[in-house]
């Protein structure tokens, strides 16, 4: 049986410009994600600042463009100033959060470094569990201040003379679950975030602050803590925090290919609840969401380890580990889908993590770095989604699973850069042993009586289709192996001239598939 689903689009029909801080990703002390991961002095390919060269290369391809750091659970026990200075003269600690011992041969500095080479924007999370406003307004002193305070004058003194410029800033890291180092009652917290946020813009007014949301809708305490968190400040902070993981639970696959539908409710909620608390401060501002942890979190394909626990506290254990599907890929392009049809609330979002730890880049230490599935869609979509998102009115068949009832079949976003005429459009059959047949019309981007400077009539033309989908959807990619699953491309795509209806693509998606269509009008 073939399904059918058609996709309507008009250019004037806009959700918001396609932002480019939606590609971002994290960097946390965990696990491997530090040491080993993107930075390993004796790598082969190892760079003069120990990083390896390797991954960095990968980073790019990735199509990052901010990172989170230093955490995470991490951040919520760390002491900012072990990581800079000479790196013999940096304790060593404990990190309560993961169980392992912290060396600090990567701090802050490092971090910076790292991020220009990587071409990314920072975005950093200040420790409001064991600490508080003055440790937030150091660390503030000493990226951001111009030479001529001790904090700044510290940070030339150790070869950094210019100031970072670190505009995004989290207020702490979930602070509202219990396992957080310094959890608090979201009115004891909301009333520190605020006093710290407003504290920080007396150094820099132009920063933008982050304050913390819940760590999952599934929290009893999720709305009634953001709406507690942004009484005590809303006006002092520009974006909410929403984290979320996803998996596939009891063999259940029929719902995880539909978990975007939770994520665009999760965004929903939070935009809601906020907007909610706008209303009672009678506030002109909007605040706006920041989805900075996010991804699918593997589903026990090799071992994925566990932390260490007891006497043993290691660096940079090897836990949190997932190898990730064809079918993890095509669900993490479904999420991307769900984040840019809500650009308008989502200003910022980080997957979660970079390298190793529920990552798309692994590492082997001494050994090659390789793209997992989850790396293509997230990269496809970093570099093709231009412009402005549109709003999509799909017609689709639905199927049946636990979670939601019923789901669409066809799930998609659609992207369209007017200067240069581009249209993408990224697309999910969720269906698991159906092929679906897309169409999407075409004529409202269309100029009737339009011609080519051949003088040929104006219309589209295909650039570009490719597919993520393989036979077995728990096909995964390996250090032995790390091409097994790529995307290729889409057979049998059209674009049909109706002279009275216009243009149409046509393609075929096969069942459990992430595909991208690229199309430019001609002239």
């Amino acid at each position: 049986m073939t399904l059918r689903g058609t996709i309507a689009l008009h250019p004037a029909h806009r959700v918001g410009p396609v932002r480019r801080r939606t590609f971002g990703s994290f960097v946390e002390h965990m696990a491997r994600c530090v040491y080993t991961g993107i930075v390993e002095p004796d790598h082969p390919s190892a760079d003069a600042d120990g990083l390896r060269t390797d991954v960095l290369a990968l980073v790019r391809e990735l199509g990052v463009t901010s990172v989170r750091y230093p955490g995470g659970n991490f951040v919520s026990g760390h002491r900012w100033e072990d990581g800079v200075g000479p790196v013999e003269d940096r304790p060593r600690r404990h990190d309560l959060a993961w169980h392992s011992t912290e060396p600090n041969t990567f701090g802050l500095d490092e971090f910076m470094t790292w991020a220009s080479k990587a071409g990314v924007e920072p975005m950093y999370a200040v420790n409001l569990g064991t600490r508080g406003m003055q440790e937030a307004l150091d660390v503030l002193e000493y990226a951001n201040a111009p030479v001529g305070t001790e904090l700044s004058d510290r940070r030339a003194a150790h070869g950094h003379p210019e100031p970072y410029g670190i505009r995004m800033w989290c207020l702490g890291n979930e602070m509202d679950g219990p396992w957080q180092i310094g959890h608090r009652p979201a009115e004891v917290y909301g009333r520190i975030a605020a006093e710290t946020a407003r504290a920080m813009r007396l150094e820099d007014e132009d920063l933008e602050l982050v304050v913390c949301g819940s760590s999952f809708p599934s929290m009893p305490t999720f709305g009634a803590w953001e709406q507690a968190v942004l009484e005590a400040g809303y006006d002092d902070v520009d974006m909410i925090s929403a984290h979320i993981y996803y998996r596939e639970e009891d063999g259940d696959q029929a719902s995880y290919l539909a978990v975007a539908e939770d994520l665009d409710a999760y965004v929903e909620a939070v935009a809601a609840t906020a907007d909610h608390v706008r209303t009672l401060r009678r506030s002109e501002k909007r605040l706006m969401i920041s989805v900075d942890e996010w991804n699918v979190s593997g589903n026990g394909h090799g071992d994925p380890g566990a932390p260490p626990h007891g006497d043993d506290w290691p660096i940079a254990p090897r836990f949190a580990e997932s190898t990730y599907t064809a079918q993890d890929a095509v669900v993490v392009g479904s999420l991307l889908i769900s984040l840019l049809r809500h650009t308008d609330r989502v200003a910022s979002a980080s997957q979660a993590q970079l390298v190793n730890v529920l990552a798309p880049i692994r590492t082997t230490p001494g050994g090659p770095a390789w793209r997992q599935t989850i790396f293509h869609p997230f990269a496809l979509t970093s570099r093709h989604a231009r412009g402005q998102v549109l709003r999509c009115a799909i017609e689709s068949p639905t199927y049946e699973n636990r979670r939601f009832g019923t789901s669409s079949a066809l799930d998609a976003v659609s992207t369209w850069d007017p200067e240069r005429g581009e249209l993408t459009v990224f697309a999910v059959n969720r269906s698991a042993a159906e092929e679906l047949v897309l169409e999407v019309p075409l004529a409202a981007f269309e100029v009737a009586g339009a011609r080519r400077a051949d003088g040929e009539e104006a219309g589209f033309v295909l650039l570009e289709a490719v597919v993520l989908h393989e036979a077995d959807p728990y096909a995964v990619n390996t250090a032995e192996d790390p091409d097994r699953v790529l995307p290729r491309p889409l057979e049998g795509v059209s674009v049909t001239v109706d002279a009275l209806c216009g243009s149409t693509l046509t393609a075929a998606l096969p069942p459990i598939s992430w595909a991208m269509l690229r199309l430019r009008r001609s002239t």
